[in-house]
């Protein structure tokens, strides 16, 4: 898989979406025989279905529908590929391995996450510390910034770091 590393994964300046560069890896990595990208584009698309909408029926009851491919968004998708990551991590932990592979292969699909320079440069920039009683306390106004992009423990780290400026 190393050789073709360049050829799979996403970002959002590619122009694509992430539903159609799944599928359009899932392709490739079947013309190439690359079976663990395949697999893995495989597992992604599988979970799909648990993409849904709520909807109200005639008779007022309320149900979901799976979402058509047009309604499934880059967010959605990230949602599942974090869940398989999440999981991987947790294996790979129980293995005492820090990567491999697959995590790797995962990784590329999703937003690259904020570095702690960036999140510490934005926090001196942008909030003043000296209105909270403690830097934690600023805790949620970066957590809101950088959502998913950053990892609470980090934030907390960073801030815990800081201290009263």
């Amino acid at each position: 898989m190393s050789d073709t590393s360049t050829e799979y994964g996403w970002d959002a300046s590619m122009g694509i979406s992430l539903y159609d560069k799944i599928r359009q890896d899932m392709k490739h990595a079947m013309v190439k025989k690359d079976i663990a990208v395949r697999d893995t584009m495989r597992l992604i698309m599988g979970a799909f279905p648990s993409l849904t909408v709520s909807i109200t029926l005639e008779s007022g009851k309320k149900t979901t529908r799976v979402k058509k491919p047009e309604e499934i968004t880059d967010e959605d998708l990230h949602d599942i590929i974090r869940k398989f990551v999440k999981s991987e991590k947790t294996m790979l932990e129980i293995k005492k391995e820090t990567t491999s592979d697959y995590l790797e292969l995962l990784n590329r699909y999703l937003p690259k996450m904020a570095t702690s320079e960036e999140i510490e440069q934005w926090i001196r920039n942008t909030v003043d510390l000296s209105q909270f009683n403690s830097p934690m306390q600023a805790m949620g106004t970066v957590m809101k910034h950088f959502g998913k992009l950053a990892n609470g423990n980090q934030v907390k780290e960073i801030l815990k770091n800081m201290g009263p400026s």
